[in-house]
């Protein structure tokens, strides 16, 4: 086959898919540049986290002898890379999208320095969450080691940035923020959920947390477990009602185990044997193993 002749088929195939992309399907939008970005909002999650955990995850390319010129850097070229993002995302809600551009504009930089305020509590959070981590893992060597490398931390952290920006009511980029730790770690939270102190996620790999869940101060969760909705047949019309469990303090839950429906509320103290199936609520003190739920 000649080279014309091959040109004039990849221009027809070009041609052909090009054309495609005008028949109205809703995976059609080709606005380049007021489309949300997944790759920036990679960079933006990881951005949050040299702010978080300021020395662990700071831009190597930028040589800055005093440290704190090279954080005010880092803070202020992610405030105004949020602030973008939240523009954008800001036209996908149902409340949002019929704002003026100006207003757009007001809104996104009202939401950006809502957040950026709270990130000295966040850190105290996560401040937490760590020590938790390390009390209560015998497996870890030492706090440098859970923050460089425990996916529970990193999936934690993003959870409580995204959540923010959820109560917020920002559209879309929390739930870009969450999904893009849920696919570095396998623990995937929604950003709707409540999480309280002290929360440690051992291995962590198959974690499923859905968006009203409620989670107290010093819950321990292992891998596969799920905190999750009884049903979701209904679809939108479930949407704003309390559909998954609430968890109470001091709570353990082991591998494998399912809890579910929003009236469902595990009581202080309880633990949660393996592979459980848990639908009803249980009493503060409660041991639950599988025996339990089959007999």
């Amino acid at each position: 086959m000649n080279q014309p002749i091959k040109e004039k088929e990849i221009g027809d195939i070009v041609s052909t898919i090009l054309n495609s992309y005008s028949m109205g399907k809703h995976i059609d939008a080709v606005d380049i540049y007021n489309q949300p970005n997944k790759k920036e909002v990679i960079d933006l999650v990881e951005n949050l986290f040299s702010i978080v955990f300021p020395g662990y995850y700071k831009n190597r390319d930028v040589k800055i002898y005093n440290p704190e010129n090279c954080f005010a850097v880092t803070i202020e070229n992610c405030f105004y890379h949020l602030n973008k993002l939240i523009n954008i995302a800001l036209d996908f809600g149902p409340l949002t999208n019929s704002m003026s551009e100006a207003s757009r504009r007001e809104e996104s930089y009202h939401i950006c320095k809502e957040l950026f305020k709270k990130i000295p509590v966040i850190r105290d959070y996560i401040e937490e969450d760590l020590l938790a981590i390390y009390n209560g893992d015998p497996a870890a060597k030492c706090l440098d080691e859970i923050i460089l490398a425990y996916p529970g931390l990193m999936a934690i952290t993003t959870n409580r940035l995204a959540h923010e920006l959820y109560l917020l009511d920002v559209p879309l980029l929390p739930r870009l923020m969450t999904e893009y730790a849920h696919s570095k770690t396998g623990i995937d939270i929604h950003p709707g959920a409540t999480i309280g102190k002290r929360f440690f996620i051992d291995h962590g790999t198959g974690i499923v947390i859905g968006e009203t869940s409620v989670i107290g101060n010093s819950v321990k969760i292992y891998q596969s477990v799920t905190i999750g909705a009884l049903s979701t047949s209904g679809g939108h019309t479930l949407s704003n009602k309390k559909r998954h469990p609430t968890i109470k303090d001091n709570v353990t839950i082991y591998a494998g185990a399912s809890i579910l429906g929003g009236d469902t509320v595990i009581g202080e103290n309880s633990i949660i044997g393996a592979n459980a199936f848990i639908t009803k609520s249980v009493p503060a003190g409660s041991k639950i193993s599988i025996i339990d739920c089959n007999s």
